[in-house]
């Protein structure tokens, strides 16, 4: 008996032993890769699929019309994928500005960030290669190596051509509850002063934006627009308003902030009256509630798409509008004309030639803003026609967007007139992509306010610090740098003052035939922007 008992636990030992190191063994195999690979395919050595082609087919299930680069070895198989299944390929002569060209895209379509390693994209053999060791260590080691690369190489390839669902993801966007928006009714019912914050973020999907309109004109609540919600409101509404928003703030006894953030540009929230009702409407919970903890307090925080939130609260005050004399005291101080009219020291006003410019655009054209002092005075004279008409590189200001935004731009809205709004600093970024506006045609305008100088830093580095070091540029001939990349440049100064209307139309002209054409304008100094930041 003891004997037999003692049998019976030795086996069950060995049982047990057995049992953990078959366990063992099945999950390092499983995490090797090695029962991947007995259900799934390698691809042949000489095989020339690559993953290249599987990109290309995701990009393509998703509606992917341009691809955006600067040629590299590590991308190639990617951009010729692409091309073969009419994907257009579109190539820039500086990488930022593929960047910033895709930015464009997205903000006027869903915006989309991708990266991969490169042995993910070669074809079996070419990676093979890469992954064999010249020298591989002597002995044991040396065998442990090489199977383990060789078997590393193996699962990068298994099942990689097998069939694949690659149809869009469902996205997820927060929306504002019944009861939070009651509350925002009755809030807005009892308002005397109301105004709205509109951000970028209110022209996002799934509210289309002439929906949006609808709603704030239906509410007859005075709107500043910023970012990408410029021109929400049309050239021309009696709604939107333009300048002096500290003092409009201050009075105001309701505040919406629909996608706009208490950052830098509201003075973290300072600029905010404490006895206002603030109603803030935010997809993203750390941007809703940012600085709330220093200088404001929402009385109501919503987490939720700021768009659908106006559509529902203009309809649950259907038959409610805004006291008439509110907007209309607001837009009586929308006055720049009279700087316009000044004369300069030397050179062309900025501000009239902003106002020439805005007076004869087209109706359809998309406004591109690239550069600090000459694109702030821009942000208040110009009127962009419509939604989504306005890109500019939002709340950090970075230069250089103007090549790609305004190539991106004209891809997605070929049919429209794209102006680039460049200060002559901002300009030196992305000049060379007038050779790519000319190889890809995509002729656009360029409107260059010259005044040898990075004016917007200088305002506030000279008073402060008494030196313009390294402010100071040059009236550089940018109208031959465009010609020498076959557009056409023109060199505008004081004596051509009353030509400037034929001068832009001829502009106008020359892209509609397909010619990228530059502005150089010499401009003089005024106070105007005294005092501002970028906007």
């Amino acid at each position: 008996t003891h004997c037999r008992r003692l049998e019976m636990e030795i086996a069950t030992a060995l049982g047990c032993f057995v049992g953990f190191a078959f366990g063992g063994l099945v999950f390092v195999a499983y995490k090797l890769g090695l029962l991947y690979q007995l259900f799934h395919k390698v691809s042949p050595f000489g095989s020339p699929r690559h993953g290249g082609e599987s990109v290309a087919e995701v990009l393509r299930a998703h509606g992917v019309k341009f691809v955006f680069t600067l040629v590299g070895g590590h991308i190639s198989p990617i951009l010729v994928a692409c091309e073969k299944l009419g994907i257009r390929i579109v190539d820039t002569r500086h990488e930022a500005t593929a960047v910033f060209a895709a930015d464009a895209v997205a903000r006027l379509s869903g915006p989309v960030f991708i990266e991969f390693p490169i042995d993910t994209l070669y074809p079996f053999h070419l990676v093979s290669k890469e992954f064999g060791v010249k020298n591989p260590p002597k002995g044991i080691m040396g065998k442990v190596v090489t199977w383990y690369l060789h078997n590393h190489l193996k699962n990068l390839f298994a099942g990689a051509w097998e069939t694949r669902d690659v149809s869009p993801l469902p996205v997820h966007i927060p929306q504002a509850t019944d009861n939070q928006v009651q509350k925002c009714i009755e809030l807005v019912s009892r308002a005397k002063k109301p105004v709205i914050l509109l951000g970028s973020q209110a022209t996002l999907p799934p509210t289309p934006t002439d929906d949006i309109r609808a709603a704030l004109e239906s509410l007859g609540i005075p709107c500043f627009l910023g970012g990408m919600s410029r021109g929400m409101l049309g050239r021309n509404s009696p709604l939107h308003i333009r300048q002096n928003r500290s003092d409009a703030l201050k009075e105001a006894d309701l505040v919406l902030l629909a996608g706009t953030v208490c950052d830098f540009r509201l003075s973290y929230g300072r600029v905010l009256n404490r006895r206002s009702r603030i109603i803030a409407v935010n997809r993203d919970k750390t941007q809703l509630l940012k600085n709330s903890d220093m200088f404001w307090k929402p009385t109501v925080a919503i987490q939720g798409d700021a768009g659908s939130f106006l559509l529902r609260l203009s309809k649950g005050l259907k038959g409610h509008t805004c006291p008439e004399d509110w907007p209309q005291c607001l837009k009586a101080g929308d006055v720049t004309k009279e700087k316009a009219d000044e004369k300069t020291d030397r050179h062309l006003n900025p501000l009239s030639v902003l106002h020439r410019v805005d007076e004869l655009m087209a109706d359809d054209s998309i406004i591109v803003a690239d550069g600090g002092d000459f694109v702030g005075s821009a942000a208040y004279i110009m009127r962009p026609r419509g939604p989504l008409r306005w890109l500019d590189p939002g709340a950090f200001g970075t230069l250089g967007v103007g090549g790609g935004f305004a190539l991106g731009a004209k891809l997605c809205r070929p049919e429209s007139e794209v102006w680039i709004i460049y200060g002559d600093g901002s300009l030196g970024y992305s000049v060379a992509e007038f050779d790519t506006f000319t190889r890809h045609k995509t002729p656009v305008i360029a409107l260059v306010g010259n005044d040898a100088c990075w004016s917007q830093i200088a305002r506030e580095q000279v008073p402060i610090l008494g030196s313009n070091v390294a402010c100071g540029l040059a009236f550089t001939d940018y109208h031959i740098v465009a010609d020498g990349y076959g557009g056409k440049g023109t060199l505008i100064g004081r004596e051509d003052e009353d030509k400037l209307d034929g001068i832009i139309k001829e502009a106008q002209k020359e892209t509609r035939q397909g010619r990228a054409t530059l502005l150089n304008v010499l401009i003089g100094k005024t106070n105007f922007r005294d005092g501002s930041i970028s906007v």
